[in-house]
């Protein structure tokens, strides 16, 4: 079951966020994007940036790309992307790619990285899940992306 997206709204303190979407489902994606969008300018980001690649397999060299060359270090980094089951595994074999390089990149680099790369059954899914307002992944992955940013910014701070 879904849950319904909370009201809070972390603040960015300036942070530097970036976007990385892929292109493929674009009617769902771009619906992510301006949510995602929407809930950083909301918190005050201090800068997001906008990558678009063409499908979901092309997000994690986006991503290390940004998270190793990016100066000073990005906040965090959203990827947003829906992939949507067909006949065959191939669907399941790109979500879990993904799934693997995205963890990976978060963890050598020291950036969050923040995965909606939704794997849905159908455009029915799809829909509830990119174009409402009550339960759009954009959001909640911009909610993420603050939250792990102060996170973050904490554990740098000790040391």
């Amino acid at each position: 079951m879904l849950k319904r997206i909370g009201t809070k709204t972390a603040l960015a303190r300036g942070g530097s966020f970036a976007v990385i979407a892929s292109c493929y489902n674009a009617r769902y994606v771009d619906a992510m994007v301006r949510a995602a969008q929407a809930e950083l300018k909301r918190a005050k980001a201090r800068r997001i940036q906008v990558v678009r690649v063409p499908g979901a397999y092309e997000i994690p060299l986006a991503a290390a790309s940004l998270a190793r060359s990016t100066q000073p270090p990005l906040s965090a980094i959203i990827c947003l992307g829906v992939i949507l089951r067909g006949e065959t595994v191939h669907a399941a074999h790109i979500g879990e790619a993904v799934s693997r390089a995205l963890m990976q990149i978060q963890l050598e680099y020291g950036v969050p990285v923040i995965h909606e790369v939704l794997l849905l059954e159908n455009e029915g899914q799809a829909r509830v899940r990119c174009l409402s307002k009550t339960h759009n992944r954009g959001t909640e992955a911009a909610q993420t992306a603050l939250a792990m940013a102060e996170v973050m910014t904490k554990l740098r701070r000790r040391g």
